[in-house]
Parts: structure tokens; sequence; C-alpha cells
């Protein structure tokens, strides 16, 4: 259908759609504005003398070459430099689109090109999802059918704020974004993913949305693939595709956007390779070249002023038809401004003006084109050209608040379509057994972060695994109670089962129907019209290092679920599918510019720990800071030993020591008093009857845990079971033996009653003496302290300590590596070593107890004996910090946590079993002076410490083993290394 009918119709068409269209609310029209010229600006008298000033000081030979861009790539050759410098200088072209490369290179080859051209440059890329589409160093944002899932917005204009900010940064004015497409056929080859979904009004939102976060911002937006490209089956960069869809289907779906966008001001369009019979059905006529399509439809029906591009010239759907010079003639024929791509200018000049001589085109019309581009350059500030500044260019355009964006953007995005019983979030950690499966892919980022939430055993395959590889995996698999799969080596070809074979499918089936499974698809959401239908699945959209850090924290509760399927890809996966799931509030982790700190300021705790090292204050450490619930900074340093064989990790297990004291015994007894089954105010006696008639029985529980019941600060019980540097055979063996099966370290096992005889010791020691004049004792920290608390705990929950707080509090938050005597758990390569202990166990501690107390105990002691990693403490600290409860684990009340915490006595700063800051303004003690006089935590003996601050809501650990190999090192002391860090965090919130 063509000439004055179709016209006639098309504009009847379009006025009833389009009357239809805008009566109503404009979407996310509050965070709007509006313009009547998309290429004007405020001052057009000045716009238009500055175009004016160009056409005086030109030829039209020289304007000419305003109409073409062509194609710049950083990471080629001189000769490629050379032959887009000759296109500036003798043919004057227009502008550039940049392609791969890098950064500063493209920056020092933008200056170089302007400085070379007697008009300004337009410089362009085709960056849909960011600068980092093309060039490398730079952070990447989400596809667009991620954004898609987005249940909102306005989080897609301040992405495109921030891809207009790495233009500015590059010098660049135009973004050919974003995709317009409603892609409605799954099998589409080149579009897909790049489009936000399958139906109209989703797409013109999140269009809008992106157009305007980049227009707003000073960076030409540009709508494609006009007339639409969403339900094609081939790659118009390789074929002509053939649309035969109706005007009406046409106008009501593929134009729907560009409608919209036209009225809020969009200011270019770009005309794609199609061939559309119901439009033109000349043969083999691409869209780009019809006139009917350009000047006819997007610029006189659909009132279109703005700039319209060609899509790239080079592309076989234009290029198998026509030569190139011609293809450009063709094109400016049909009405476009800006020919891109072009593969001869020379050529298509010499070719336009001989059109113009033959009068298929005026020069007025050329000319007005011209000026449309010239008006655009202007609006570009090209008329204050100003050098690229390179110097810290990478730092400047990937700036947190870019990180912080792309994280926000990925995590809203990620959907969870389907939730049987509402498994997810996890709960009950304890009453799971998990393994994880990643299947054709690197895992590793995906791994790394389950294991911060629960104990899993990972395991891989390749994608198309021969059977006796898929049986040998499913039998390993069949101990666990749930495993986690990851897809992963997903691709964007639908014609390729989008690069999973039908047996990788067959396999997941098969899984799914014999076990518990959540199944996360990382990469195209159309791959899943391949899957069984699984309990619990999760479409992550892509595959990178953030997704694979952020599904964990999903499906363990520390983040929300909000993405909402964009796509239809089969009759159980539709459209719409998702939607908000409640997290639980664990622990998440982010960046520290979220939480208002400043990532420079902590990076002086990287210097603080080189240095510290080096001096050989400790061979290694962990340094966690977690705020508001989001784990900020969380670093590993150094290594095991100074043999420096085997680096530290944020994993690294470390030996609490008398940090012991505050996440054991202490939480046992909150625990207990939070239940009312034991009264703070009632003497040991009470509990431990065996202790009437003792000096230990009349001991409040109360002073006992304020340091105030006159208890000696300890007694070093080791030293009654060894004699001349050693062992007294009636205490100790070199191998278990009946009677002699208590581990003290490797190859020393100590006789079953030795911890009877120490408590019976720590019984019979005395009391301090009162101060005169005084009727309650002063205040002297004591280890044995924890050695009574660890007994009442033990008589009123009739179970060990160690196997109370497993039961109670470390399996159900998922503390996995928080444990005593982790030996028996987990092997020793976990654990960072202790001292080399000439004077009593004769050898290196590692996965035992330091503390020689403790290790009489049998490992599990009141005051030593804990072991943990630094993500574990900090969940311990977290729960402190929301009163007693984390995820939907409540573990005391938050008035027991607050009388436990708060300072107890004039005679100090501790709490109960909790130590504090100095009370006195300008001192910390054990913690940083800068920390609030709210603040609770404490220190160990071994090198550790961890501090929660609830007027901040901070968390902060320290984890080391300065006490090795020689425990009289005393320079994490003497330089007050963990106060130091401790200020430094605070010091990061003031910047």
């Amino acid at each position: 259908m063509r000439g004055k009918v179709w016209l006639a119709w098309m504009g009847i068409l379009l006025l009833l759609i389009t009357g239809a269209v805008f009566g109503r609310k404009k979407p996310n029209e509050e965070i709007f504005r509006k313009a009547k010229d998309p290429l004007a600006v405020i001052d057009q008298s000045s716009q238009m003398a500055w175009v004016d000033s160009i056409f005086q000081n030109t030829s039209f030979e020289e304007r000419l070459g305003q109409l073409f861009m062509v194609a710049a790539y950083s990471n080629k050759d001189a000769k490629h430099v050379a032959e887009i410098e000759k296109l500036i200088t003798e043919s004057q072209i227009g502008g550039v689109i940049f392609f791969q490369g890098g950064p500063v290179r493209q920056a020092h080859l933008t200056n170089r090109y302007q400085s070379i051209s007697k008009i300004p440059l337009f410089v362009a890329m085709d960056a849909e999802w960011g600068v980092n589409m093309r060039l490398d160093s730079i952070i990447g944002f989400p596809k667009a059918m991620t954004l898609g899932a987005l249940p909102d917005d306005e989080l897609i204009y301040e992405m495109g704020k921030e891809i207009a900010h790495q233009f500015k940064e590059l010098g660049m004015h135009i973004n050919f974004a974003p995709v317009v497409d409603v892609n409605s056929n799954p099998n589409n080859p080149v579009i897909g993913y790049r489009a936000f979904g399958e139906e109209k009004r989703l797409v013109t939102r999140k269009s809008l949305a992106y157009m305007r976060g980049l227009q707003d911002n000073g960076i030409m937006a540009n709508a494609k693939h006009f007339p639409g490209h969403g339900d094609t089956e081939n790659d118009s960069h390789y074929a002509l595709p053939v649309i035969n869809h109706s005007v009406t289907r046409i106008i009501d779906i593929d134009l729907y956007p560009y409608r919209e966008l036209i009225e809020n001001d969009l200011m270019s369009v770009m005309v794609a390779h199609l061939h559309v019979p119901n439009l033109d059905s000349s043969p083999n006529q691409a869209t780009t070249l019809s006139k009917y399509v350009v000047s006819d439809l997007l610029k006189t029906q659909m009132n279109f002023n703005g700039l319209v591009f060609t899509d790239a010239l080079n592309m076989q759907g234009v290029t198998k038809y026509h030569k190139p010079g011609e293809v450009d003639l063709r094109a400016l024929l049909a009405g476009n401004d800006v020919l891109l791509y072009s593969q001869d200018v020379p050529k298509a000049k010499a070719m336009i003006l001989q059109a113009i001589q033959d009068g298929k085109i005026s020069q007025e019309e050329v000319e007005s084109r011209i000026q449309k581009i010239l008006k655009a350059k202007y609006w570009a500030g090209l008329n204050q050209r100003k050098p690229i500044d390179t110097s810290n260019l990478v730092n400047r355009i990937n700036r947190p608040a870019a990180e912080i964006l792309a994280e926000r953007l990925y995590a809203r995005a990620i959907t969870v379509t389907s939730n049987k019983d509402n498994l997810l979030p996890f709960r009950n950690l304890d009453l799971k057994n998990f393994a994880s499966l990643t299947i054709g892919g690197d895992g590793k980022e995906f791994q790394k972060k389950l294991d911060k939430y629960a104990k899993f055993d990972h395991f891989e395959i390749g994608k198309a695994s021969d059977q006796a590889s898929q049986d040998t995996l499913a039998k390993q698999l069949a101990r666990y109670n749930h495993i986690v799969i990851a897809m992963m080596g997903i691709t964007n070809n639908p014609n390729r089962s989008f690069g999973m074979a039908s047996s990788d499918y067959q396999f997941l089936k098969s899984l799914s129907e014999r076990q518990d499974v959540t199944l996360v698809v990382f990469g195209n959401a159309y791959s899943t019209k391949f899957l069984p239908d699984v309990a619990h699945h999760v479409i992550a959209f892509e595959n990178n290092s953030t997704t694979q850090r952020l599904v964990p924290e999903l499906i363990f509760g520390a983040r929300d679920a909000h993405g909402i399927l964009p796509v239809s890809t089969n009759t159980t996966y539709r459209m719409g599918t998702g939607g908000f799931l409640e997290g639980l509030n664990r622990l998440s982790y982010t960046f520290p510019e979220s939480q208002g700190m400043n990532r420079n300021v902590l990076a002086r705790i990287d210097t603080i720990m080189d240095i510290s090292i080096k001096k050989k204050a400790f061979p290694g450490g962990v340094v966690l800071v977690a705020k508001n619930g989001q784990v900020v900074f969380e670093k590993a340093y150094g290594y095991y030993d100074y043999t420096k064989k085997k680096p530290v990790t944020t994993e690294t297990v470390y030996d609490l020591a008398s940090v012991t004291k505050i996440l054991a015994t202490t939480q046992a007894v909150m625990f207990l008093a939070s239940r009312n089954q034991i009264d703070m105010d009632k003497p040991l006696e009470r509990y431990l009857p065996e202790l009437k008639g003792t000096n230990k029985g009349p001991l409040i529980l109360k002073d006992v845990l304020a340091h105030e019941a006159g208890l000696v600060a300890f007694i070093p019980h080791y030293a009654k079971t060894v004699e001349s540097g050693r062992w007294k055979s009636e205490y100790y063996r070199e191998k278990p033996e009946p009677g002699f099966t208590t581990p003290v370290s490797n190859n020393m096992y100590g006789m079953n009653s030795l911890r009877d005889s120490l408590w019976h010791w720590t019984i019979q020691s005395k009391l301090r003496q009162k101060e005169q004049g005084r009727n309650r004792y002063s205040y002297v920290y004591s280890d044995l302290t924890m050695y009574l608390l660890q007994a009442l705990v033990e008589r009123v929950t009739n179970q060990p300590l160690d196997e109370f707080l497993d039961q109670n509090i470390y399996q159900p938050l998922g503390l996995y590596t928080m444990t005593f005597n982790p030996f028996k758990k987990y092997g020793i390569d976990m654990v960072a070593p202790t001292e080399d202990d000439v004077a009593f166990r004769k050898t290196v501690i590692q996965g035992y107890v330091h503390d020689p107390g403790a290790a009489m105990y049998g490992g599990v002691a009141g005051h030593a004996g804990l072991f943990g990693k630094a993500g574990d403490l900090a969940v311990m600290m977290q729960m402190m910090l929301n009163g007693g409860k984390y995820a939907d684990v409540d573990m005391m009340d938050p008035q027991t946590v607050s009388e436990f915490t708060k300072r107890q006595s004039a005679q100090s700063r501790r709490g109960w079993g909790w130590d504090k800051p100095e009370p006195e303004r300008g001192k910390g003690g054990s913690a940083g002076v800068l920390a609030s006089k709210n603040t609770f935590g404490h220190t160990g003996f071994t090198g550790t410490c961890t501090w929660a601050d609830p007027d901040h809501n901070l968390v902060y650990v320290f984890l080391s083993n300065r006490v090795h190999p020689d425990a009289e090192n005393n320079l994490l002391l003497k330089d007050n290394v963990r106060q130091e860090i401790h200020d430094v965090i605070y010091q990061s919130m003031r910047q």
C-alpha cells in the first residue's frame, strides 16, 4: 500500500490512536519535564547565531560532511587513526561513533580528532547498557530485559543520568539508546535481551525513563529500531528481515513507544534495516531507504522534528542490495538526516552532489538537515568545545555512585518465578544440608557468597556432559536435602537452545523430581522455555560477578526480591510472574558509600594492616565493617604464618580467645536471663548448690559478670601439671588411652578427670581482699568469672556449653565456623595457627585452643576456646544490635540486650560480660577513641576484637593471630592497631 491513500489511512489511524494515548497522564510524569522543540535551547537566538556562523565560514561541500558519522576504534593501529584523520580533514565528516577500545585511549583520540576538525565533531557510542558495552575498565549496567523486570522506573532514570556522566567525561554527545522495540518474538536473534520486554506499555515506561535520564543531563538519546525490530527471526546485520504485520498492528504495538517518546521530546531516532511490505512494498526495500517510512511516516505523520539516523550502513540488510555511496544517497533521499557508519564518504558526497544537480533533492533540503545537525551540536555544548581532561579519568567515570546504582538495579531485577511452600528465603538453616551445583560456567563468586550464609559443598559440571558423569554426580548429590543449581552456560542464541544441550535440561528435570532444588538462571530469561517446572526458581537475567554475589543474598533473605518477569517464556513462566518477596534482614554486602562511608578513608585500614604485618605484629588478619546491617568492608591480609605459604582469606577461622566470653558464655547467660531461667540478682549457689559453704557460693551473678565479685584475675592451672619443663605423667599421655582421652593438643591427651581438677582448684581459690573502708569488691578483670558461669549454664540447661550454644544459637543462625574444637568439625587448614607453645604443649597450636586452661578443660571453656570467621562474628554482633533478633530467629529480648551491654558501675567501664569504651571523653580503652560510649564488645589475647555501636548501627570485627609464633609479641598492643582501625571507621563516616 503506497501513495496518498496509504498516507490518508495512516494519518487517520495515528490520529485515533494518539488521541487515546496522549489524553491520559504520562508515565512517571513527576520526574519528567517537557520541551516544545527537542533540538532547541533556551537561548535560541544564540543557537542560530552559532549555526549561521558556521554556514558563513564553510562551503556547501564542506558542510555536506556533517551528514556523515563513521566508525572509530581506540584499539586499532595507526593506519586506522590516519584514515579517520583523513576523513576529518578532507571529507569534513560530522562525527564519529566509537566502538571497542579503552577510555583513556579513546579520550586521547577524541582530543586529537576534535583538534583537527574545522567544525566540532559529534562523538557517539552505541552504549545501550553504558560505556562498558564498548570499552574496557568501565562499570557496566544491566541490559534492557534485566531492567524490564524492575517494578519501578526511577532507577532507570538514574541509570540514564549516570551513563550521561560517563559520556560527558569521555567527551561524547549521543548514545544510541534506548532500544524501544517491543520484543513480541521470543526467537528474535538480534533484539531479545536488548529489549525491555514484550508489552508496549512496559517498554514505553522504561524507555521514557532512560531517555529522560540521558537528555536531562545533556546527552542525546536515540530511540531504535524504527519502525520496530521486535518480531523478526533474522538478524539485519546479516540479512534483510521481513515483517508482514498489518499497518494496524504496527501502529498499535511497534509505534506505540515512539509516539510517547516523541511527545516527551525525544531528540533522535534510528531507522532499522527491515522490509515491511505493508509500509513499502518495493522489492527488498529496507525501511532505512524508504521515503514512505522515514519522511512520510516518521517525520510527517508522527510529526518527529528531531534527528533521524540510519542504522549502520555497513550491515548486510542494505549492503546486500546496494553499494557504498549508493546506499548513503538512497538513505538521504528517504529522509534520514545522519548517515551512520558510511563505508565510502567521498563517493557518497560525490553522489549526493550529483543528485542535487539532477534535481533528485534540493540543496535547500540538504542544508536544512545540516542546520538541524548543527542545532543539535549547539544543544550538546559543541559551541564551546573543550579538550577532555584525561587525568584520573577511569576513576572519575567509575565513581562509587555508579557501583551503587548498578548493584541496586541488578538486585531489584532478580525475579523469583516459583516458590513452593514459601521456602525462599531460606529459614531454619540448622535443618538444611546444602549443596550447590554449577552447570556450564565459572561459579566461584556465587559459591563464595553462598558460603557467607550456610555450609555448602560445591559441585560443578560442564554443559552437555555425558550420561556417566551425570549419573555419578546425581549419586553424590543424593545425600543433600537441598541443592542450589546455577545455570551459567546460557547464551543469547535462540536457534541453539540458548547454548544448553537437551541432556542438560533432562538432567535438571531428573534432579528436580528426586530432590528439593532451587534453580537459578544466570542468563537470558527466554532460555527458561526449555526448563522443567521446578518448585523454586529464580531468574537473574545475566551472569556476572554482581548477579553471582546478589542471588545468594536474595535466597537467604539478606535482600528483598522485587523483580517481575517482563516476557513470557513458556506456559509456566508468564509475563508478570514474580513480584515482592520480603527478606529476613540477614547481613548483606554492599559499597561503603551506600551507607554514608568513604572508601578512600577506609583504605587507610590497608596501610595500617600492611605496616603491622611488615613489622611482624602478626602474620595476617581479617577486618570486617558492617553498617546498618550491610557489610561495607571485608578484607583479608597477609598469611597464616611467616612462611607465607598460605594466604589468609575472609573465610579463615581464628582462635577468638576472650571474645569467647561475650559470644559464648555471656550469650548463654543472656539467653537464660531473657527467659527468666536465671536471676542476675541471685547468688551462684542458687544454681550451683555444691558451692554452698565455699567463698564462691554467695557471689551475686551480676557482680561476677561485672568483675566486681572479688575473684582473682586468673590462675595458671597448667603450671601444676608440668615440672622442669615436662608434663607430669599423672596428667598427660602422647596418645589416647583409657583414662586419658581429653584432647589438649595434637599428640597430647589429658586425664579424663583433668577438668574436675581445674574446677576444684578454681573453687578453692581465695577471694581478693576488699579495700579498707569499702563494703564491696573493687573491679578486677577475671577469667574465673567464666569458669563459674559456664558451670551455671551447663547446670541450668543440663547440656555441655558447646552443645547448648550450637543447638540454640550458632546452628539456627547458620554460623557453621563458630565452634569449639574446630579440629573435630572441619579441617585445621581453615584455621590460622597460634603460638609455638614451647612451655606447655611443645608444639605449634593449630585447630586447638591457645589458652592453656581452656585446653585442659577439653577445649570448651567459658573464657576461651571459641573459633570463628569474621562473617560469623558479624552476624552475632548484628543480632545484638537488632535487640536479640536476627533473620527469623529470636534469641533474646531487647531489654536483656540493653541491660547486659550498658555500663554497670562507676568502678569500671564494663557491662555484664561485655567490655565498653572508657567513659571519659577522649579515651577509648580497648575500643577506638571515636567510638560512642554506648559501644560494646570485647578483645581477645590472640589478637582479636569485635565491637558493636548501637548509635551508628555499626559492627567492627578484627581477627589476627598476633601470638604466632610467640605470645610475648606485643606489637599489636603497643601500636594500638585495633583501636586505630576502629577510629578510621568512624573517620570514614565524617567524610
